[in-house]
């Protein structure tokens, strides 16, 4: 028995007990993944050594194997808390220097880029105006901040019915101030393409059996008539004939103008879809009333996707793409160099990042809301300290008998 052995075990009982303080010290931190040390046994290497007498003189740190299996995950209800669910890591980026994370507690910066605690942006791809995302390169994931564009009123979804018995007004000149001349009136806000907003009016006018003609126009404006609705004796929509300069561009609908004066597009090309309207012996009314304009709109709050894409919800109602958060994968994780920080490199042994959106070919994909913890079982830990710390003692103690031998050496 000589020194050797004793040292390195020493040395090596001394690697275990770090990795797993280490791991003990990190069982609240988010993403973390446990490490295990592997060890390795050392021989002298010489050509006149016989095989069958081969003594082993120790034993050495192999490497240390991180554990990349699932964590649990816990639900915080902040938007910008984001777990992987299966495989994959966040791309970081670090003013160009590209790192890679578990870690999914972002915050958003004065910029509002998506960053994490040390102030690195978050990856992914990145959307435009109007929601549409952009797969050709990851950029820095930044959240707009503007108002979103206005979207003008281009069709009016009108579904009504219109009450069979009803008698033709006796009062035959149709006025929109006169109840009198017409059987039944609802109106709808609009919007113009700079988001102003007015009402339009709509009214029926009974003039025969199964016969209805149309009025509408802007309230502050003028009212006329649009065209003419014609129903079976079903009570069901089969005819609409415009009233010139209206249009019928189909069955059930009738296109007319309006004007602007706020300085927006005019005059404001309008159609009305009463498509389902129908002619029942029932009450006068409104049965769906819609339109597909919006004003501009603040961002209120967002969400982030399974799918990792960011949706933003905003004051006029509108949710809108702002963005897609991207995994990446390696060959092999325990080839990624551990810079700390919870953040890894890239390196040779793990292989080049396979970027992808989340939920794609053998990428995790994300929870919002939710972080995932360190997968650090205390239990079995507590135990391999106990374990390393025994392996210290009795490496320690084969020095002890190794100066013993010595002593009674020198004593002779």
């Amino acid at each position: 028995m000589g020194y050797q052995q004793g040292l390195s075990g020493l040395s090596a009982s001394s690697n275990d007990l770090d990795v797993i303080g280490n791991n003990i010290a990190n069982a609240n931190t988010v993403g973390f993944k446990q490490s295990t040390a592997q060890f390795a046994d050392l021989y002298a290497n010489t050509i006149a050594t016989t095989v069958n007498n081969q003594i082993g003189i120790g034993t050495r740190l192999a490497s240390v194997q991180q554990d990349f299996t699932q964590g649990t995950f816990k639900t915080t209800g902040q938007a910008l808390n984001v777990a992987i669910n299966g495989t994959g890591f966040y791309q970081m980026s670090n003013n160009g220097s590209l790192t890679y994370s578990r870690n999914g507690v972002f915050q958003l910066d004065k910029n509002g880029f998506i960053t994490d605690s040390q102030g690195f942006q978050l990856m992914g791809y990145a959307a435009n105006a109007n929601g549409v995302i952009n797969s050709a390169q990851t950029v820095p994931i930044q959240v707009p901040t503007s108002n979103i564009a206005p979207v003008a009123t281009q069709s009016i979804s009108a579904q009504l019915n219109l009450n069979s018995q009803d008698a033709v007004p006796a009062v035959t000149p149709f006025s929109a101030t006169n109840s009198q001349t017409y059987n039944y009136s609802t109106s709808i806000q609009v919007y113009d393409s700079l988001g102003g907003s007015q009402q339009v009016n709509m009214y029926f006018v009974k003039t025969a059996a199964n016969t209805w003609d149309v009025y509408s126009g802007a309230a502050s404006g003028t009212i006329s008539k649009i065209g003419t609705a014609g129903f079976n004796t079903a009570g069901a929509l089969t005819t609409t004939t415009a009233t010139a300069p209206a249009t019928s561009p189909s069955t059930g609908q009738l296109s007319f103008t309006i004007p602007n004066s706020d300085g927006s597009t005019t005059p404001q090309p309008l159609t009305i879809n009463m498509t389902g309207t129908t002619q029942y012996g029932g009450k006068d009314g409104v049965t769906n009333l819609s339109q597909d304009g919006f004003a501009t709109g603040e961002l209120t709050n967002f969400s982030i996707g399974a799918d990792g894409i960011i949706s933003g919800t905003y004051s006029n109602g509108r949710t809108q793409s702002l963005g897609q958060i991207v995994l990446a994968n390696f060959n092999d994780p325990n080839g990624l160099q551990n810079l700390g920080n919870d953040q890894f490199a890239e390196t040779s042994a793990s292989g080049v990042p396979q970027i992808s959106a989340p939920g794609s070919t053998n990428h995790g994909t994300l929870t919002g809301g939710a972080l995932e913890n360190s997968n650090v079982d205390l239990t079995s830990q507590l135990v391999d300290l106990i374990t390393a710390q025994r392996n210290y003692q009795a490496n320690a103690q084969t020095i002890k008998t190794q100066q013993a031998v010595d002593q009674a050496l020198i004593n002779l």
